[in-house]
């Protein structure tokens, strides 16, 4: 069986995601410095080409899998954020660091990478709306409830990779450590061992999952606290007998699919797999065939069987470069709307090119930098992460 990807039609809120327009919910709202380059300019693969040759070693070029497919081709690795901040702190010849991705993941860039490298991000305002969910303030605001409660001392604060530097450090100073979405389980297991709760930042989804259908909590152990009410939103009670502590945050692209995207291609599509990520709704994950990583899921089209049939809950880019790349399956996106990350589609061409011709004209652009008393706390909920069994 061939197949022929078919785009998901267009929405109101997608058509945000060429990073035209402004989607407060998920945008820093910041302006790119300096002039860009139209993106009708005919000439922009030979400019960005042209200016990479230039730069050669000196430059190492970072590509998320959410990332557009004109950017992409520019990188000289692909990958989730983590393996891309390691595959940064691999590279010290290289003197800049050009992080497509979004901010969150240039900080940790930026933190696990020498003083002589600079990282950049093409555009400021590609942020992440997870990642701004939890602000720290809102945090320590958060900790000293629970140190109002006599529960800080038992209670393990466990961080999500997607969540700012600021977080991280925080969860680095309280003992705390940082997952992924493929070692979640591995970091909730040694939090426990270590305490009596977890203060689960700042995905809701992801923590609730792992810790009811992976490590067989009960979802009454799980309570949601929510930054804008007064302790959370929770009474004393709650948050004394409450196992995990989960955030209210959650990806805006892996939070809209629903059970009725699930339940309408499979009756769309007899037998197709559906393939989701962990930042998906419970009901959502529950409903699934297969839960996993980004790496998980390329990794599973990859080995998937000539013919088969698969609904992938995940970010639209990397889900059409996964049909392209295996015409011989049938993939598709899990919902009918566009769901592209519109903050990771600001990182588009002109702007790839405008920061690597700064570079060539000796001009560092966009800069990430993390003050070093919030890199080393950091660093050290990293590399606890690292030290996992």
């Amino acid at each position: 069986m061939t197949s022929t990807w078919v785009e998901p039609s267009n929405t109101a809120t997608a058509l945000l995601l060429l990073g035209r327009g402004t989607d407060p919910d998920s945008e820093r709202g910041v302006d790119c410095p300096g002039e860009l380059p139209p993106p009708s300019d005919p000439n922009l693969v030979a400019r960005a080409t042209a200016a990479k040759a230039k730069l050669g070693q000196r430059v190492f070029v970072l590509g998320h899998h959410y990332q557009r497919d004109e950017v992409i081709q520019f990188a000289d690795v692909t990958g989730d954020s983590f393996k891309l901040a390691r595959e940064a702190a691999a590279r010290p010849d290289a003197e800049y660091i050009v992080f497509c991705g979004v901010h969150f993941m240039a900080e940790s860039a930026d933190i696990l990478t020498t003083d002589k490298q600079q990282v950049i991000l093409p555009d400021l305002a590609a942020g992440c709306s997870m990642a701004d969910m939890a602000a720290l303030p809102q945090v320590e605001t958060a900790w000293e409830v629970l140190e109002e409660l006599g529960v800080a001392g038992s209670t393990v604060p466990v961080t999500y990779m997607n969540s700012s530097a600021d977080i991280k450090g925080f969860v680095g100073r309280n003992g705390g450590v940082v997952c992924t979405s493929s070692n979640a389980e591995r970091a909730l297991r040694w939090a426990f061992e270590r305490g009596e709760r977890v203060l689960f930042l700042p995905d809701q989804h992801l923590g609730r999952n792992t810790a009811v259908l992976e490590m067989g909590l009960d979802p009454a152990d799980c309570v949601l606290y929510d930054p804008h009410k007064p302790g959370g939103g929770l009474t004393p009670e709650q948050l004394r007998d409450a196992k995990m502590i989960l955030w209210r945050g959650h990806c805006s692209v892996h939070g809209r699919f629903t059970l009725e995207s699930v339940n309408e291609v499979r009756t769309r599509v007899p037998g197709v797999n559906v393939l989701v990520h962990p930042e998906c709704r419970y009901d959502v994950v529950t409903a699934a065939d297969y839960v996993g990583s980004t790496e998980y899921i390329i990794k599973t089209i990859e080995a998937a069987p000539a013919g088969s049939a698969w609904a992938v809950g995940t970010e639209l880019n990397l889900v059409r470069r996964l049909a392209n790349a295996h015409p011989d399956k049938e993939i598709m996106f899990l919902d009918r709307a566009v769901c592209y990350c519109s903050t990771m589609n600001r990182i588009d061409l002109p702007h790839l090119v405008w920061a690597l011709e700064e570079l060539v004209a000796g001009r560092v652009v966009n800069q990430i930098t993390v003050d070093p008393d919030t890199a080393h706390h950091a660093k050290v909920a990293l590399d606890q992460m690292l030290a996992l069994p």
